[in-house]
């Protein structure tokens, strides 16, 4: 997303008081890449008239104001949205590569196509409050993580195995006045609401989308890109400012957790049921709000949204370190089966705070965003802690609207119970087995507006201590080396 600064407009009550109307933006009226995976936002009625053009290739006199490249599409927009159809569709491309350390050097190219469906109800049948959403990926290209840097905090947050699936299939009905609740049903990737920091999702790295913590420890890296789970989500609003989330999913998006999960259900369509559940819960606070009283003689407050939420998830987790028998796994005598444990669960935090507009220009602004998440429970998972950090700059440079440069780092940490195991690998003779410890990357990048439905981002990460410090498959008493990943990534608007 290209707006990922915080806006709001203000209108006149009676004098000298006014009410934020429009709330936080909070980039949901944005159309740029943004982290694992772009979030597409479906045309308006507003967008179909701007964007009408007659003959084959009518859609080319609004190129430069369109959000979209094909505009209506030859009229097919507007005679959807008649029935309450909307339709988007993405790509979104990238080469990145490695010029220093990982185990190999080179530059992959990955994309990912993005389709997606919605039914407005009201507008198809005359029922009010309801949305039917159906989405559809197209993965291609090669994974550099995989292939040259073995990272725990992956380089891209769209690479992934290569497949046409099934993403979400869900439906969503509104209920109370203000439409202050509302319930969403069926198959959902979890990074798509919950942990969220908005600012974050300018970079291209995969951790600041879906966190380090749950894609290291949940089974099958947990109900997110590229995967879902069954489930149900409630929304609340008791008061302007507060959103509460909660929701109960499978606890795992695969049938079977062993094995590549994204392998074992390739098409998306598994929708599994088996094993356990995974719980979650968080709180918002929003300021300002819709509703919010300013003075007009009131400067308008900086933007800020916090959050606070718990995940649980009932499955067995395997033990880091230890076998059934209560021997290390390293251990010449071990039962080759890991000691297990029920159930395991993460805490988290979020902030999203604007610290400065410029009064001249309000596009331009500066904010931040932090967001931290661990576990106590460290003999079952691989990371015990993880955070981001980082720093956005809407409109760097005066006359670009739409341009935000960014810079922001990632830290994981491995947990106890996994270092345990290097360290009994190496006392029992196991070879070169460093022990893992922590790994952290720098991520600087900028997002260039070409036009509303194309945007580059040049992207620079570097990586320290990659994996925690696990041994170079290639270089024999080695750890791998630190990693310098440069690339370019587009993203188009259909």
């Amino acid at each position: 997303m290209s707006r990922l600064s915080f806006s709001f407009r203000s209108v006149v009550l009676k004098p000298g008081i006014r009410t934020v109307a429009a709330g936080l933006a909070l980039g949901l009226m944005a159309t740029s890449a943004i982290a694992a995976p772009p979030q597409l936002q479906a045309p308006t009625e507003e967008d179909l008239q701007n964007d009408q053009g007659g003959g084959l290739f009518g859609f080319t006199n609004n190129l430069t104001r369109s959000g979209y490249l094909l505009g209506d599409m030859w009229g097919l927009r507007s005679q959807l949205a008649k029935s309450g159809i909307t339709f988007a569709l993405s790509e979104t491309s990238e080469i990145l590569g490695n010029v220093t350390g990982g185990a190999h050097h080179g530059f992959d190219y990955d994309g990912l196509t993005q389709m997606a469906v919605q039914l407005d109800t009201k507008r198809a049948f005359g029922w009010y409050g309801g949305t039917f959403n159906a989405s559809a990926l197209q993965i291609h290209g090669r994974n550099l993580s995989a292939d040259n840097l073995d990272s725990l905090q992956t380089s891209s947050g769209i690479e992934s195995d290569r497949a046409t699936r099934l993403w979400e299939l869900w439906y969503q009905q509104k209920f109370l006045d203000e439409d202050r609740l509302d319930v969403k049903i069926g198959q959902q990737s979890l990074d798509q609401e919950f942990m969220v920091s908005q600012n974050a999702l300018l970079f291209v790295n995969t951790m600041f989308g879906w966190p380090m913590v749950p894609s290291a420890d949940l089974p099958g890296g947990g109900p997110a890109y590229p995967l879902s789970a069954l489930g149900i989500r409630v929304r609340a609003k008791p008061t302007d400012s507060i959103t509460v989330l909660a929701g109960l999913f499978n606890g795992s998006p695969v049938n079977n957790p062993s094995g590549d999960p994204q392998m074992v259900n390739a098409s998306g369509t598994t929708f599994a049921t088996n094993g356990g559940g995974l719980a979650i819960a968080e709180v918002q606070y929003a300021y300002p709000s819709l509703g919010t009283m300013l003075y007009a003689d009131q400067v308008e407050p900086l933007a800020r949204t916090y959050r606070l939420g718990v995940w649980y998830d009932t499955e067995r987790f395997g033990d880091q370190r230890y076998d059934s028998i209560g021997r290390s796994q390293a251990s010449p005598g071990t039962s080759g089966l890991p000691a297990t444990h029920r159930g395991d669960y993460g805490i988290y935090g979020v902030v999203d705070q604007m610290l400065w507009v410029d009064e001249a220009e309000p596009d331009r602004s500066v904010s931040i965003f932090a967001r931290v998440m661990g576990t106590p429970e460290v003999n079952r998972n691989l990371i015990a802690f993880s955070a981001n950090l980082g720093l956005n700059f809407k409109e760097p440079f005066l006359g670009r609207d739409d341009d935000t440069f960014g810079i922001g780092m990632g830290y994981a940490k491995v947990s106890s119970g996994a270092a345990g195991l290097d360290r009994d690998t190496q006392a029992f003779g196991g070879g070169y087995t460093p022990t893992r410890s922590n790994e952290t990357y720098v991520e600087a990048t900028y997002q260039y507006s070409f036009a509303p439905w194309l945007q580059l981002q040049p992207d620079v990460q570097y990586v320290m201590n990659p994996g925690g410090g696990v041994a170079n498959p290639t270089a024999d008493g080695q750890r791998i080396k630190n990693e310098l990943v440069v690339g370019l990534r587009t993203n188009i608007l259909f």
